[in-house]
């Protein structure tokens, strides 16, 4: 293995905190968020230091009906302006485009016209080249770009390796290595970090980090691949994601130890819209259902399901996905 990049008391300059809270966080309550919320949010990390927001998905609006989801499934222009104007702050906006699910030639403008500066294109490792034409497209717009490979854990290591040397030799900015089933330990991560990476600086891209926490573990994750040398990484307010949900965004900036970043604000969001959210009845975080699929690299669909029908046989839930294994 290589070294690691700098120490714990350290400063690096090239790390970016990537807000994924609406987005990742909109899968547990259909992105039906209040404008109220959203607004604070993007104040919160603001005054946070969070480099980037990232408001939802341009999912399309042919495969995908208006009506059935929140605004933020499709973070309409208008819609993000009307919570950020024309953004005069330092954070950076982000959406995510998914291959197969977005009108990417028809929904996004040119990057001039657009108050959005990072498009994260989400693939699956089998679409890698739908990937690619959708990069090339955003690139040519003058957005920022990333790739986001899901489901890694599943993939072989030489399908990975064909994909990121695609992946390196286009116009992307940021590869990243998604943990869509939160079944990596710290040493998988690392052995991954280091693969992206090699890849990755033969083409001067970066490398961002995306967890999920079926194991507990998408904290200890992220903050190994940050320590290998992944630059960009994903957290979400209390870890608000689908299923077990991702690396908790107070964590994260409590571990940071770059001044920019400060904890009080988000301290202050969470005491008056998560915990809110969560005695609403939205339903995120590790429990053992989650833990079944990860410690099984499976994707947690069923342990969702198991979630929604507030049942408790986990014995029996283990038994049923140790049968279909």
């Amino acid at each position: 293995m290589s070294s690691r990049k700098g120490n714990l008391m350290g400063v690096r300059t090239d790390v970016k905190v990537v807000d994924a809270t609406l987005r990742d966080g909109g899968l547990c309550n259909n992105f039906e968020f209040t404008d109220e919320f959203v607004t604070e949010l993007y104040k919160t990390n603001i005054k946070s230091g969070v480099d980037y927001m990232e408001f939802g998905y341009k999912a399309s609006r042919v495969l995908f009906n208006e009506k059935d989801f929140g605004k933020w499934k499709f973070c309409k222009e208008e819609d993000i302006r009307a919570i950020v104007g024309d953004n005069v702050s330092d954070m950076k906006i982000s959406v995510m485009a998914d291959v197969g699910r977005c009108d990417f030639k028809t929904d996004f403008l040119p990057k001039s016209e657009s108050v959005i500066d990072l498009v994260r294109v989400a693939c699956y490792i089998n679409q890698i080249p739908a990937a690619i034409e959708m990069i090339e497209y955003f690139h040519a717009l003058g957005y920022e770009t990333s790739c986001n490979i899901m489901a890694i854990s599943q993939a072989s290591l030489d399908q990975l390796d064909e994909a990121l040397e695609m992946i390196a030799n286009s116009s992307v900015d940021i590869i990243y290595l998604v943990d869509s089933y939160g079944s990596l330990f710290p040493e998988n991560t690392a052995r991954l970090i280091e693969m992206y990476l090699k890849a990755a600086e033969k083409g001067g891209k970066k490398v961002g980090f995306h967890a999920h926490n079926n194991q507990q573990l998408a904290f200890a994750n992220t903050i190994e691949a940050l320590s290998y040398g992944a630059s960009y990484l994903d957290a979400t307010a209390s870890g608000m994601g689908r299923g077990a949900g991702n690396c908790a965004m107070e964590l994260l900036l409590g571990f940071l130890k770059n001044p920019k970043y400060s904890l009080y604000s988000l301290l202050t969001f969470i005491e008056k819209y998560m915990i809110p959210l969560k005695q609403q009845g939205v339903v995120w975080g590790y429990d053992l259902q989650y833990m079944f699929t990860g410690q099984l690299n499976r994707h947690p669909r069923e342990a969702m399901t198991f979630t929604a029908e507030k049942r408790s046989d986990y014995c029996e839930f283990y038994k049923s996905l140790l049968d279909n294994f």
